[in-house]
């Protein structure tokens, strides 16, 4: 294991490895799978999963909806609150959402939760908050950028007090006056440098090295999170330039770690602005969530690398103590995937749980996924989550209720 990925941000493990049954399989959906759909249920019912992720505040897609009656795909142009957006609650904001016009519904999230609760279903909201290409469209002032300047549209930082107050209430709205048993919150942290969007001609480009150091943030809000722990800014910007210029050179490893090419003291200094600034959000975002739904179990999805970006941002040791579940991806089968889901394992206390994310899209193989989930089962998750029930052909879905009995 590499050593900046034995122990992220402090977290110790706090039992030996033990043996784990899996205690909870989730399955992840939009609320326009379900809106106009009667037989959605009766596919849900087949499959032996009772608890649904709906997305509640979701990003810009353009998703297939292969065995919806009415469609075959839905365009949802930006990112989206899908409830109402309440001039109550955003009065004064300087950023606010949008309402998801492209579903034909008021409250596509309310009504696709009641829907699947009248029938018997538990029912998550799944929450994505500082990713907003709209948003940073509009306000590139509070987007991520790298060294160079370049702004990350799709990225809000949450080092911004606009942005704090912004996926703060963007996650309370979401959630309010609707019966979920849980939250499922994706990209509550600083995205990254990979990205999946517009016509993506940046893959391959970059290797991990410079990934992470394009991945650091240099807004004026960071910046100023720089000079208050008595760094040059000036310095800092020349530093991650440099060292990107000797990672693309091949003085450095495409695999290098930061503290190899920055040096120990500025690798640590930039880890901890950003994660001290994620630590706020999350905390922040907990506590609106836990006044306005209190029974709710908190899932976060997050990694054990210190220095991950993105949906699923690095742990750190307060989110261990704040949340019932990690959601760490595991969409391949490789073996840096199980490692990962070990390391969160360790790095988590015994009392939260390791979710697997796992995908059924293409390019999975649907023949090696019950191989899979017992690899990730072995490696220390204990519960399941099912990506996507609304995606998915029938083929396919039939084999995500296939995972569901062979772990129940």
């Amino acid at each position: 294991m590499h050593a900046e990925t034995a122990d992220p941000a402090g977290l110790a493990s706090t039992s030996a490895p033990r043996t784990r049954q899996v205690s909870r399989t989730v399955g992840y959906a939009y609320s326009w799978d379900v809106i106009g759909d009667p037989a959605f249920l009766t596919r849900m019912d087949a499959l032996n999963v009772r608890e649904i992720a709906l997305a509640a505040s979701y990003h810009g897609a353009r998703a297939a909806t292969p065995q919806h009656p009415r469609h075959r795909l839905v365009e949802a142009p930006s990112s989206a609150l899908y409830r109402p957006v309440r001039e109550t609650a955003w009065r004064g904001h300087a950023l606010r959402p949008v309402a998801a016009n492209w579903v034909a519904s008021p409250d596509p999230f309310a009504e696709a939760a009641m829907e699947l609760a009248n029938h018997g279903f538990a029912v998550d909201a799944w929450l994505i908050l500082a990713h907003s290409s709209r948003l940073g469209l509009e306000r590139p002032d509070v987007a991520v950028r790298n060294c160079f300047g370049d702004v990350y549209s799709y990225a809000l930082c949450v080092a911004h007090d606009e942005v704090l107050a912004y996926v703060t209430t963007l996650a309370a709205e979401a959630v309010r006056e609707v019966p979920i048993v849980g939250v499922c919150v994706e990209g509550l942290g600083q995205l990254g440098v990979a990205h999946n969007g517009l016509h993506e001609k940046t893959d391959g480009a970059y290797g991990p090295a410079a990934q992470r150091i394009l991945s650091v943030c240099c807004c004026s809000a960071c910046q100023n999170s720089w000079l208050a722990r008595g760094l040059d800014r000036p310095e800092v910007i020349r530093r991650l330039r440099d060292g990107l210029a000797a990672v693309q050179a091949g003085t450095f490893s495409s695999h290098a770690g930061m503290a190899e090419i920055l040096g120990d003291e500025l690798a640590a200094e930039l880890l901890a602005t950003r994660l001290s600034s994620q630590d706020v959000a999350r905390a922040q975002v907990l506590g609106a969530l836990r006044e306005v739904a209190p029974q709710a179990r908190v899932t976060v999805h997050g990694q054990a690398d210190p220095w991950a970006t993105g949906p699923s941002p690095a742990l750190t040791a307060q989110a261990a103590g704040q949340v019932d579940a990690v959601l760490v991806p595991a969409w391949g089968a490789a073996p840096a995937t199980y490692e990962a889901i070990a390391t969160a394992r360790e790095l988590v206390p015994d009392s939260v749980s390791v979710a697997a994310y796992v995908s059924v899209l293409p390019p999975t193989d649907p023949d090696a996924l019950g191989a899979h989930t017992d690899a990730l089962i072995a490696a220390g998750a204990d519960e399941l989550h099912l990506y996507h029930l609304g995606l998915a052909t029938q083929a396919r879905l039939a084999v995500l209720g296939e995972l569901a009995r062979r772990h129940r």
